[in-house]
């Protein structure tokens, strides 16, 4: 099994048993803030099964239809994920509005406390380790998981502090203010990963050290060329695409030119790892400068 989606499933695991934690804090307590806070792991869960089904479609071999792969479904899934924790702030927002109009006496809230404290503490275990090697293997669904986990934590930490607030002043209503302020935390870091995941869609560029990377690559292997320029690279999932124009000489054979291009492939490959590489050859008359110049 690939080692992303066996992530993802641990992801979904481990979302189960924090909405199980805390949805017993919010039975204990019947605060309105632990509420939204095990709305919002209803959330993770969801979630948690997109980026199963996007890490499972991704990881599947070009075909017919889709000839360059299935790489975007995990920016589709990133996007998607965005917008549930979009729609979970929303949610809180409404419950806190209903907190402002009815507040309610919280009920054991120190065992409540507890309780939601060690589902936060799962959390952030689980965040770092889904980021970590969600990075690793440029994963954007599961970054995009954990983004939202950490966003979770925060709603978490909120909401204790807001069950704190009551305990200790009488406040009931600071409930649902707390719970409300959060909220838009969750809303501002749902919008971020949109935004970012977006960028995948668009078919962005790669961050500009690979760019740096990849044309130094190119001019230390192709040294039997006379040019290399119009380099263009492009982000999907795991893999890096990259395509330039390679001039050489009008003199050299096919098979010399073709031997250029499986060197500096093969030095790409080995130093990005998912790179998909294109070259095209050109003839000298072709040429923009002297030397291996990559533009």
């Amino acid at each position: 099994m690939d080692r992303s989606l066996k992530i993802a499933l641990g992801s979904l695991a481990v979302s189960l048993s924090v909405l199980a934690i805390k949805y017993a804090a919010y039975s204990m307590t019947g605060s309105v803030a632990l509420f939204s806070d095990a709305l919002e792991s209803i959330i993770n869960v969801v979630t948690a099964l997109a980026v199963i089904v996007a890490v499972k479609i991704a990881s599947r071999p070009p075909d017919e239809q889709h000839p360059y792969g299935h790489h975007k479904a995990e920016y589709l899934s990133a996007v998607i994920v965005g917008a549930m924790i979009v729609g979970a702030a929303v949610a809180i927002l409404h419950e806190a509005y209903n907190g402002f109009l009815a507040p309610k006496v919280i009920e054991a809230p120190m065992t409540g406390i507890a309780v939601s404290g060690v589902a936060t503490l799962i959390n952030i275990g689980w965040s770092y380790i889904l980021i970590r090697q969600g990075r690793l293997y440029r994963s954007a669904s599961l970054v995009a998981d954990g983004k939202h986990l950490l966003a979770d934590v925060v709603t978490s930490v909120g909401v204790l502090v807001g069950v704190v607030l009551v305990v200790f002043t009488g406040i009931v209503v600071l409930d649902a203010g707390i719970a409300a302020l959060v909220a838009l935390h969750v809303l501002w870091s749902g919008w971020g990963v949109i935004r970012e995941s977006a960028s995948g869609l668009l078919d962005e560029a790669a961050p500009a050290e690979e760019i740096a990377l990849i044309k130094s690559i190119i001019s230390q292997n192709a040294t039997d060329a006379i040019e290399a320029h119009a380099l263009r690279t492009r982000h999907a999932g795991v893999a890096t695409f990259i395509d330039f124009h390679l001039v050489v000489s009008a003199e050299m054979t096919v098979g010399i030119a073709h031997g250029i291009c499986d060197r500096v492939e093969a030095a790409l490959k080995k130093a990005i790892e998912g790179a998909i590489i294109n070259i095209h050859v050109e003839p000298e008359s072709k040429a923009k400068h002297t030397g291996i110049v990559v533009i």
